[in-house]
């Protein structure tokens, strides 16, 4: 039998689950079963669609765990079971003396099992030990210890509740004790259903303990969530809490505790109740029932001679008692009108402009009009271009405004409704569209009006750090701008687009945000399926690719220490040593396509395409691509052909970029270091070997998990039809999908 069991629900933490593990499995002390709570499958409805299989990536993560760590013993939960039914399904399947808890996203201190081990020997037998630990908030600031001034107070060995009758467990989270196992199961504790079930919990196990100690340590770091604790959002789960609290109180009851254990039990779950009659936001509905109720509650199990306290919080009680709920609002404040949106307006060029753009948002919002941007406004592309398009043929209702900058008005197809960034008319359909989507982000101060519909599709899978998670870059953090300021604009997200759920995990960190994640693939990439070999003919022709050769795509991305685009390459001298058969069609990362040539340059056996206007028409015309550390390689992918990773300078990437995972041993083909290799493995045709092909192979099943040709008919049909998600068209399995073909000249193997 493992000394602890450590049981961790995963549900809605798939960016920070793995971290939350290893805290675990990296522990001094081995002895411990580690139980990952992942959701099931729920019951399908009667009449209603199947419901999926799959129990998503924090399943496969812990399936991947226990793969490699026989301690590791995942378990499953329906998600409507919660947060309680998690816990109490690792409870069932846990063999250890003693029980603890860990919320996913929450990480447990390095040396906490061992002092945990040496603590329970020293108070030998005890029910519970209460240990400390530290809220940290999301971002920046100070750690707390809240469990700290309590604990304090506690005797040094083990003691009776009775002893320290203010340790009462309403103010200790679950994850902030341990639990003997065999007392769990003679009591028959389990976590309540419905929210707020750490405060029924916690009183339940100190009214059933016997023994209970305390350890002068923290153990676990809680990290804060950047959203708040979902017990605080509005919403009808706030009548859980009286559920919780008259459990707790009848309990206490039933075993006639005197007046001194009572009390403290009593004072701490109205502070709790209070708090939430003091925010009538918090209810949407139901406040005067609920104050009513809680005031029942609190006349029936008040104890015998308990004194109200001092100050404006006795006469909150006094009031609560009564069941004076006028008089208790008119203290409160809470009669007054709700305050306007305060929103910054942006700042248009002139005071007319912002006058006009003040007085269309006072206007009704057009919930016939979308709005779509790419770039900051470099034209008609990539995923917002996709979705316009589909939209066009599915939603014909829906008038589309592409929003561009004026030096490329001359770029938009002539069919394509457009405004320019800046304009009189940019700042009219910004105000009353109802749909807003962009690959980036909209001008800062954009209003985000109630009911109107943010997409943000975003543009690439992340191989770089994104989002907040630059801030320990200083050069790429300094570029960056405030990061207060991206996030004020992530809060105006309704959806974001996922490829995979590699990016789904990594937007869950890098752009902490409540909008709902949708996993339908990248748009842009749709063209990929659904071109034809004439199409890749097409291409070829147009951007002048000679009958007969190997176009090898060249793009290189980004580098924030360099000033300006370098190749990092003599493409010239690459295509003499590579083969007489070679082309290059160089494009440079997006950040530099403006100032060079405006249509398809070439010199010798280069062809500069970087202003050709859609990277996907250039990706199906290549044979074959070069990159270094570019997210193109994660949309070429899905082309099936042969991919080379040019890694002169990974470690100087790496290091002032920084990365998501180790490309170089996660590659989605052969990696090279120098000119000389890359040039061998097109002389000798390695590049497209099985060594390569098994690399890719892999590659795909990982990063081209949702990009199946359907991509944009599901973002039309989930944001601008508002069909429900099951719907929606599945995602076809990545075997079952055909790529377009690539051109006659590659020798495929």
């Amino acid at each position: 039998m493992p000394r602890f069991s450590i049981i961790v629900p995963s549900h809605g933490v798939a960016g920070r689950l793995s971290q939350a593990l290893d805290s675990v499995l990296d522990q001094s002390f081995g002895d411990l079963q580690l139980i990952p709570v992942c959701d099931a499958p729920e019951a399908p409805v009667a009449g209603g669609p199947p419901c999926s299989s799959a129990v998503g990536a924090p399943g496969e993560i812990a399936a991947g765990y226990a793969e490699r760590d026989c301690r590791v013993i995942p378990v499953h939960s329906p998600p409507s079971a919660g947060l309680s039914g998690a816990r109490n399904a690792g409870m069932r399947a846990a063999t250890g003396a003693y029980v603890l808890f860990l919320d996913g996203d929450d990480l447990l201190l390095p040396g906490a099992l061992a002092a945990l081990d040496a603590r329970l020997t020293e108070t030998a037998g005890v029910d519970v030990l209460y240990v400390e630990h530290e809220r940290t908030p999301w971002w920046e600031g100070e750690p707390g210890n809240p469990a700290g001034p309590l604990l304090a107070k506690a005797p040094k060995g083990a003691f009776t509740p009775a002893d320290l009758p203010g340790l009462t467990g309403v103010q200790v989270p679950a994850w902030s004790a341990v639990y003997r196992r065999a007392f769990l199961a003679e009591h028959e504790l389990t976590f309540p259903e419905g929210h707020f079930t750490d405060l029924g919990w916690g009183g339940l196990a100190t009214l059933a303990a016997g023994r209970i100690a305390v350890l002068r340590r923290v153990v676990v770091r809680h990290r804060l969530r950047r959203q708040g604790s979902r017990l605080n959002l509005p919403g009808a789960h706030q009548h859980a809490l009286l559920d919780q609290v008259e459990l707790v109180l009848t309990r206490a009851a039933e075993r006639g505790l005197p007046v001194e254990r009572t009390g403290p039990l009593f004072e701490q779950l109205f502070a709790v109740v209070l708090k939430t009659v003091s925010h009538p936001e918090r209810l949407p509905s139901g406040h005067r029932a609920f104050f009513r109720r809680a005031g029942r509650l609190y006349r029936k199990h008040r104890p015998a001679g308990h004194r109200t306290p001092g100050g404006s919080l006795g006469v909150q009680h006094r009031l609560l008692a009564t069941g004076a709920y006028t008089a208790f609002r008119a203290l409160r404040g809470a009669n007054r009108a709700a305050a306007h949106s305060g929103e910054r307006l942006p700042r248009p060029r002139t005071l007319r402009s912002r006058l006009r753009y003040a007085r269309d948002l006072r206007r009704p919002l057009d919930p016939g009009l979308a709005v779509y941007c790419a770039y900051w406004g470099r034209g008609y592309a990539c995923n917002p271009a996709a979705i316009h398009a589909k939209a066009r043929e599915l939603a014909p209702h829906i008038r589309s405004v592409f929003l561009v900058e004026a030096d490329q008005a001359h770029t938009v197809p002539a069919d394509v409704e457009y405004a320019v960034i800046g304009s009189r008319r940019y700042w009219e359909v910004l105000a009353r569209a109802k749909y807003l989507v962009n690959n980036a982000n909209f001008a800062e101060g954009i209003v985000k009006r109630p009911g109107s519909v943010h997409l943000q599709t975003q543009h690439g899978t992340p191989l770089k750090k994104m989002g907040v998670d630059q801030s320990t870059y200083p050069v790429v953090a300094a570029r960056s701008g405030s990061f207060a300021k991206l996030l004020g604009r992530v809060d105006r997200w309704d959806f974001n687009l996922s490829a995979n759920r590699h990016s789904t995990q990594t937007w869950e960190r890098a752009f902490p945000g409540s909008y709902e994640h949708l996993e339908y693939g990248y748009p842009r990439n749709d063209v990929y399926y659904t071109a034809t070999a004439k199409d890749v003919a097409r291409v070829r022709r147009e951007l002048g690719v000679p009958e007969g050769k190997t176009a090898v795509l060249y793009a290189p991305t980004h580098r924030d220490h360099h000033t300006g685009f370098e190749t990092g390459l003599d493409l010239e001298a690459f295509c003499e040593a590579a083969g007489e058969d070679i082309v290059v069609l160089l494009r440079a990362h997006y950040f530099y396509d403006q100032g060079r040539a405006g249509g398809t340059g070439r010199t010798g056996r280069i062809i500069d395409v970087t202003a050709h206007r859609c990277a996907e028409d250039v990706a199906l015309a290549a044979d074959a691509l070069v990159t270094d550390y570019s997210s193109i390689m994660f949309d070429y992918a899905n082309l099936d052909r042969p991919i080379v990773v040019y890694a002169d300078d990974w470690e100087v990437y790496r290091e002032t970029r920084g990365v998501y995972f180790d490309l170089t041993a996660e590659p989605p083909g052969l990696v090279v270091r120098t000119p000389q290799e890359l040039a061998a493995v097109f002389r000798d045709g390695s590049y497209a070997g099985p060594e390569a092909r098994a690399l890719r192979t892999a590659f795909r099943e990982r990063f081209c998990e949702f990009d199946d040709g359907q991509a944009a008919e599901r973002v039309v049909r989930r944001v601008l039809l508002d069909e429900p998600p099951e719907v929606v068209p599945a995602v076809i399995p990545l075997a079952e999908r055909i790529p377009a073909p690539a051109a006659a000249t590659l020798v495929r193997s």
